[in-house]
């Protein structure tokens, strides 16, 4: 059966999910506790599970009031990074699965952004929650890791189902799609794209998350490898990583 999976606005441009499986309700980052706590008082759910992708204040800052509202509450995040997160109730590596309402969750190292930030896939539920890794149009800045490293972390989310949901941590699709246009101006699905993206803001509606589908054909970062950027970027002949690194570091400018 499908969980009910909500997409919770935090702090200026955040989002937390919750993740329902009828009984039990799991949280993906904790931006800001007030927020998520009127969403759970809505719907009736306790909290059973925190699951934290990285260690940026603004994934991990509402843990404090969360623990105090729910005592019990499991935290589950990257064991090489647990020096900088929050005290951990189970640590996870990469490649490493878990259990939630009886689905695997599947972690995935996605370095760059941060050292040791994770995703975590939902095969069942045709769902991936990406934080700062991977972003609607866009992906994080590259901060602790490498260019290179980022590159390698987005072919591993790129290479999941189409049909599987990308859950991204920010609401910055606006200014993503306006620097999407500088890479691919003639990419039709990009322009449809930027036009829906658009609609959805002018109407003050989240554009997270996203298919993969979508990002496939329209993210600049998922398509270094591909012939007509490359051309597009007079890097014809460059290595993948390498074109990446050029349309990182645009956008870094942008």
């Amino acid at each position: 059966m499908p969980f009910d999976i909500l997409t919770i606005p935090c702090r200026e441009d955040n989002y937390a999910f919750l993740i329902h499986d009828g009984s039990r309700t799991a949280l993906v980052d904790a931006p800001e506790a007030a927020p998520i706590l009127a969403a759970l008082e809505q719907k009736g759910w306790t909290l059973d599970e925190v699951w934290l992708t990285h260690h940026h204040f603004d994934h991990v800052d509402g843990l404090p009031a969360l623990r105090s509202a729910f005592p019990d509450l499991q935290v589950t995040g990257c064991k090489a990074d647990a020096d900088r997160l929050p005290p951990l109730d189970r640590a996870v590596s990469d490649g490493d699965t878990f259990q939630f309402g009886g689905a695997d969750v599947h972690v995935m190292d996605v370095s760059g952004h941060t050292i040791n930030h994770i995703a975590f896939h939902m095969p069942s539920q045709q769902a991936v929650f990406t934080a700062d890794s991977l972003m609607a149009l866009g992906c994080g800045r590259v901060f602790e890791g490498t260019m290179p490293q980022m590159w390698q972390s987005l072919c591993k989310l790129r290479d999941l189902p189409d049909d599987t949901i990308v859950y991204s941590g920010h609401e910055y699709t606006s200014n993503n799609a306006d620097f999407a246009l500088t890479i691919e101006p003639d990419n039709q699905a990009l322009q449809a794209r930027v036009d829906e993206v658009r609609d959805k803001r002018a109407r003050g509606e989240a554009t997270v998350p996203s298919t993969l589908r979508d990002e496939r054909a329209t993210n600049p970062f998922l398509r270094a490898h591909l012939q007509p950027v490359k051309d597009a970027l007079s890097m014809q002949k460059a290595e993948d990583a390498d074109v990446f690194a050029e349309i990182r570091s645009r956008k870094d400018r942008f």
